[in-house]
């Protein structure tokens, strides 16, 4: 067993943990966190496979953006997720898979066969263009309104307001 398939039976496990997690804890804000964390280690996973766009696609979209829309989704709806009641903070469960996966990330980049596949390289430019077309500004507007609306929620829902 090379160091790469160890690599993927590591982050495979860090993924089936993280998602029984996000099934099992109490707390919708732990949730999200375990699901943010399983997002990024499924994003080392495509890094992994030499699917880079997939992995930096799977950090931007899910990673992201959906955690974001998540936890918006959240702060609009519950008054109090700010207050120690609410939000107990990241313990060291989360902490520490997130290190293993990083660890396993760094760990299997340089170790990639250099000969034993045959993969087609592409000009991201031309495949970024194709998927975005002329609608990339208004993707960024798009973005800058989230970030708005996330800083609205965080106004609204801080402590102290009535």
């Amino acid at each position: 067993m090379n160091l790469e398939e160890l690599a993927f039976l590591a982050l495979a496990a860090v993924a089936v943990g993280t998602s029984v997690a996000a099934l099992l804890v109490r707390e919708l804000v732990h949730t999200i966190l375990w699901v943010a964390v399983f997002f990024v280690d499924l994003s080392a996973i495509y890094f992994l496979l030499n699917a880079p766009f997939l992995g930096v696609l799977q950090l931007g979209v899910y990673a992201g953006a959906v955690t974001v829309l998540l936890l918006f989704g959240i702060m609009v709806t519950r008054k109090r997720i700010f207050s120690r009641d609410a939000a107990t903070g990241i313990g060291p469960v989360p902490l520490a898979l997130a290190a293993v996966t990083f660890i396993f990330l760094v760990a299997s980049l340089g170790e990639f066969p250099q000969g034993t596949l045959t993969v087609q390289s592409y000009d991201p430019t031309a495949l970024s263009g194709a998927l975005f077309g002329n609608y990339g500004p208004w993707l960024l507007l798009l973005g800058l309104i989230m970030m708005s609306g996330v800083a609205g929620a965080i106004y609204l829902v801080r402590e102290g307001r009535e």
